[in-house]
């Protein structure tokens, strides 16, 4: 499989500028400068260029955010393109590694927090923090008071935050100080191999990101699922909000390696004036610990988006593929890497479609079997709703009773998650670069 072209995809400007050896006009890091590449490099790779004004005078805008900002406002479509600091890009794509709590979260009501996850070695789990616990104050400040004032994203941006929590029993609070520090996210938390009643297991892995470590993990767990036989399979990518090319499509190849060896697993899109260089199609490729899949069962929330959406598409022209839980967040659409100054420019740049040309699903992908994600009961456990009409979708092909998935007003998914960006730390949008 050719590797598509996206996060290798990282011009690095030398000493802070763009050689004007390689045809294009210099940068400085002057703020004007910085503004410049941003205008610039949207005029040429922004998939949505043609609704760019012909020359935007930067002078116009205090910083290049500011300016991107403007610039990507012309298509509301996109919610992706964004500035970062090159140091914590590469940290969180090459190591999977951002500054924060170490937590993520979501409202189920507008003033229901609850904790979706806790990060192994992180600040938030060394503090006690668990999965469904309820946030109930920051800084001693009630969650409706500051979701009626700043927002709650707002004091989570604070180096260290006094957290009040109520256990899942409902009764139970305590209260901590927690400091933000450096969080190592585990990319594969857990694989498992689900005896049946008769033929093989069931294989099942939650995947938490599309990241290089993820890649060794991958491959160890399709070995071990490959050697007892595996062709029914559970990707549980309920929080899973993309990441790396790279990783996907090696991702895809252990699925899809052995059974859609050479036909076409993705092609990218981007705008009109680079499509005749850019241009991309993607072919599955047979690797060594590719399993013989028969049918592919995708746990997924509105959190799940991205790259974890490109498999969930790229897979459904070659097996079958259901998807168990919540509508995915709608993300057809990837960035490239652009790194100048200390900073990375993550721009929109290319659509994926699959086999077929399926793509442009912004409003997210349905659920075959709508289930709710209990937060009371800890991800892949034997009792955990979706992996119990996972399992019973594969024994029966038939889907348990479809609940009300959002009972409450004010409720909303998960922020996804990307690496501190420069406007402060922040764990709570990474839409992935994919």
């Amino acid at each position: 499989m050719r590797i598509l072209i996206s996060l290798a995809l990282a011009f690095t400007l030398s000493a802070c500028e763009w050689s004007s050896s390689d045809g294009n006009e210099g940068y400085t890091c002057s703020n004007r400068d910085q503004k410049r590449f941003v205008r610039d490099a949207a005029d040429y790779w922004y998939l949505w260029n043609d609704l760019l004004p012909k020359k935007t005078k930067v002078s116009k805008f205090d910083t290049p955010v500011d300016l991107l900002d403007d610039l990507t406002s012309v298509q509301p479509l996109d919610t992706f393109s964004y500035l970062t600091s090159a140091v914590a890009d590469a940290a969180f794509f090459g190591a999977g590694q951002y500054e924060g709590f170490g937590f993520s979260r979501k409202f189920l009501a507008s003033d229901d927090v609850r904790l979706t996850r806790v990060f192994t070695g992180s600040p938030a789990e060394a503090a006690g923090f668990a999965r469904g616990q309820r946030i109930v104050a920051l800084d001693g400040r009630s969650i409706a008071d500051i979701e009626a004032a700043e927002g709650i994203d707002a004091v989570l941006d604070g180096a260290t935050v006094e957290f009040t929590l109520r256990e899942i029993d409902g009764v139970t609070e305590f209260t901590v100080e927690v400091t933000q520090d450096i969080v190592t996210i585990d990319p594969l938390p857990q694989t498992q191999l689900i005896p049946t009643q008769a033929g093989p297991p069931v294989g099942y892995l939650e995947l938490a990101a599309f990241i290089n470590t993820a890649n060794a993990p991958l491959e160890t767990a399709f070995a071990d699922f490959q050697a007892n036989g595996v062709t029914d399979l559970i990707v549980d990518l309920r929080y899973n909000s993309g990441g790396l090319v790279a990783t996907a499509d090696l991702f895809a190849n252990l699925l899809g390696g052995a059974v859609a060896e050479n036909l076409t697993f993705t092609r990218t899109l981007y705008n009109p004036d680079r499509s005749e260089d850019f241009d991309t199609e993607t072919f599955f490729e047979l690797l060594a610990n590719s399993i013989n899949l028969s049918r592919l069962v995708v746990i997924t929330t509105a959190s799940t988006a991205s790259a974890s959406e490109i498999i969930i598409n790229g897979m459904e022209p070659h097996v079958e593929v259901t998807v168990v839980g919540d509508q995915t967040f709608g993300k057809p659409v990837g960035q490239i890497g652009l790194v100048f100054c200390g900073a990375a420019l993550r721009l929109t740049a290319f659509e994926t479609v699959n086999a077929n040309n399926v793509g442009g699903y912004f409003g997210g992908l349905p659920a075959d079997c709508p289930v709710a994600d209990d937060l009371d009961v800890p991800v892949g456990d034997a009792g955990d709703p979706n992996v119990v009409a996972a399992l019973g979708y594969l024994e029966t092909g038939a889907c348990p009773a479809a609940p009300a998935m959002r009972l409450q007003p004010g409720a909303e998914p998960e922020p996804p998650l990307r690496p501190a960006d420069l406007r402060g730390p922040a764990w709570r949008e990474f839409a992935g670069a994919y």
